[in-house]
């Protein structure tokens, strides 16, 4: 099951690359996450092409919403992280989208009742009253968000045993709750559990660069022998398998 590749030279080829946006093709043949059954991206461009005004929320690099085949007239995009800024607008513009350097944290730079399509893709937090605000009577938000609990696996491998409350965190059940205490009404709330692989260690390192809320501050120099001996596992046992956990959700405004 052997590899063949040193630590260091996996390592260094992680640190190296790049983690801007939310383009994951670094993983290609080194690891796989098994994909929610509903297919987002095919039911966002769904949505997309019959509204007259659209909002994606915490765009990343812009990657999801550029896919899409229609755009409508109006489109806009948020995103608070200036590197992905930079990307999705590269992306975007071309389209007639415009990208909105916002906070992830701050109040929707848009006027009462302007979109008719709200959507976010693995958003840090929902600001379900900004949604509500934002969007006009009968309009939608189409929204995956990551689950409880999603790849602890490897979260509690670095930082053992976590709370019962941070387990329970991201509860699709508190989700609906918290949307139709905005005035939302939710029409749909789907969940899966997803299997990943990670075939080699550089992924794991890439992975948690990349994702930097799984292990706050992590450096490799700081998790270096954990590293090492997750190394040697995945050279003799093979994958380290890992859960991530998905859910759809879809909330119509009253």
């Amino acid at each position: 099951m052997t590899s063949g590749r040193t630590f260091e030279d996996l390592v260094r080829e992680a640190v190296d690359a790049s983690v801007d946006g939310w383009d994951f093709s670094w993983f290609e043949g080194r690891a796989t996450e098994e994909r929610p059954p509903w297919g987002y991206a095919r039911s966002m461009a769904d949505r997309l092409a019959h509204a007259s005004a659209a909002l994606d929320i915490q765009t990343g690099g812009g990657e999801v919403l550029s896919c899409a085949p229609t755009l409508p007239p109006l489109t806009v995009a948020t995103e608070g992280w200036p590197p992905n800024v930079a990307r999705a607008t590269a992306l975007l513009h071309p389209r007639g989208a415009v990208v909105v350097a916002s906070p992830e944290d701050a109040p929707l730079p848009f006027a009462d009742a302007a979109f008719d399509l709200v959507t976010s893709r693995h958003p840090v937090r929902t600001y379900w009253h900004e949604i509500a605000r934002v969007l006009c009577p009968g309009g939608t938000y189409f929204s995956q968000q990551i689950g409880p609990a999603s790849a602890f696996e490897v979260v509690e491998y670095f930082l053992g045993p976590q709370p019962e409350e941070v387990r329970t965190g991201r509860d699709p059940r508190r989700a609906q709750a918290e949307a139709e205490a905005a005035g939302l009404e939710v029409t749909d709330l789907q969940e899966a559990r997803l299997r990943m692989e990670f075939h080699d260690i550089g992924a794991v390192v890439h992975f948690l660069r990349k994702v930097i809320w799984m292990v706050p501050g992590f450096t490799v120099e700081q998790y270096e022998p954990r590293l090492r001996s997750l190394h040697e596992r995945i050279e003799t046992e093979g994958p380290f398998v890992a859960h991530s956990t998905r859910f759809l959700i879809e909330a119509r405004k009253r």
